[in-house]
């Protein structure tokens, strides 16, 4: 299912990473944007992206988002901010609790449908 309003990107991506669905994660995305993952580099493009969330699906977390506002101009971009919290566990058991406060830009494409151009889900702390 494609996103039909900013806020279902943030939706449907807790929803794929809940499902363990990297294919319908990666449809998310724009084939240019870009990530920014915890250690605070930047993934640009489906291919580096694949790599962040691969390993991200492969933690089998529990993902929660929250949408605190979104911000849109004109009718093809917007910003929504969003709360987090995901946990899951290390391969010995310990469990793994983060949370963040994320910074997306999205896109409206022809087909009426919206992709993350821009996803800093530790933008705001």
């Amino acid at each position: 299912m494609p996103a039909r309003t900013p806020e279902d990107c943030d939706r449907l991506f807790a929803e794929h990473v809940n499902a363990g669905d990297l294919e319908a994660l990666l449809a998310l995305y724009e084939p240019g944007c870009s990530l920014v993952p915890a250690d605070g580099g930047v993934a640009t493009g489906h291919a580096a992206i694949r790599e962040v969330l691969g390993r991200l699906v492969a933690m089998r977390p529990a993902i929660r988002t929250e949408i605190v506002k979104t911000l849109r101009t004109g009718d093809d971009l917007a910003i929504v901010y969003n709360d987090w919290s995901m946990t899951a566990k290390h391969a010995d058991g310990t469990p793994i609790e983060r949370s963040g406060k994320a910074l997306e830009i999205v896109r409206r494409r022809a087909d009426g449908t919206w992709r993350f151009a821009i996803d800093d889900p530790f933008a705001r702390g």
